[in-house]
């Protein structure tokens, strides 16, 4: 659906009212690839379909929120302004799930651009629900140990207050280098390293 979304621009009127209408299935497995279609436009016209977003969210079936999750990491990889702009939105919500959804969701674009992410993982940090934090937590660690991500987690890590929180993150951090050793650009030593260096021995 994406690739003739792009390859013939006389039908994307004709896609998106399909999509619409898909979108309004009672089957979850239909409501959960019109979500991946909708990602698929997303990742370079977003605001086109930004609804079956706000829509997806709250779906009754996790498939079709999952589905939420994966479309906003391939989405803001490419098209990273308003995805992130939207994204930021949620992070305050009164429902738990959809602020742990949209933490989650925007992880991929945190292992190459960690900086355009760090800031909206910060209005988490004094989140009163452990699955959120423990997402926010999980996130910290995945983009920590990409190619000179570490650098710029640890030196952001520095402006947050929950320290408790920060402490977690960074065992994390190092215990993800041990985990992804193959992947990893830093040994779990050299990560233990700088974190006492530059977190530390400031703090």
């Amino acid at each position: 659906m994406g690739k003739i979304f792009y390859a013939e621009p006389e039908l994307q009127s004709t896609i998106l009212s399909t999509l619409n209408n898909l979108l309004k299935s009672d089957v979850d497995k239909v409501r959960q690839t019109t979500i991946n279609a909708a990602g698929e436009v997303g990742k370079f016209h977003f605001d086109k379909v930004q609804h079956f977003f706000d829509t997806g969210l709250f779906d009754k079936h996790h498939s079709v929120r999952n589905a939420v999750i994966g479309s906003v990491k391939k989405m803001s990889e490419k098209n990273s302004i308003p995805v992130l702009a939207w994204a930021k939105t949620y992070l305050k919500h009164p429902n738990k799930e959809v602020r742990r959804e949209i933490c989650h969701g925007i992880e991929l674009r945190g292992r190459t651009h960690p900086q355009d992410i760090l800031p909206l993982l910060k209005t988490l940090e004094f989140d009163e629900t452990k699955r959120v934090t423990d997402t926010l937590i999980h996130v910290l660690g995945q983009i920590a140990y990409k190619n000179g991500c570490l650098q710029t987690v640890v030196n952001h890590l520095k402006s947050w207050e929950n320290k408790v929180l920060v402490e977690k993150a960074l065992d994390e951090i190092v215990d993800v280098h041990e985990r992804y050793k193959k992947f990893a650009i830093l040994t779990q030593q050299e990560a233990i390293d700088y974190i006492d260096a530059n977190y530390i021995s400031n703090n």
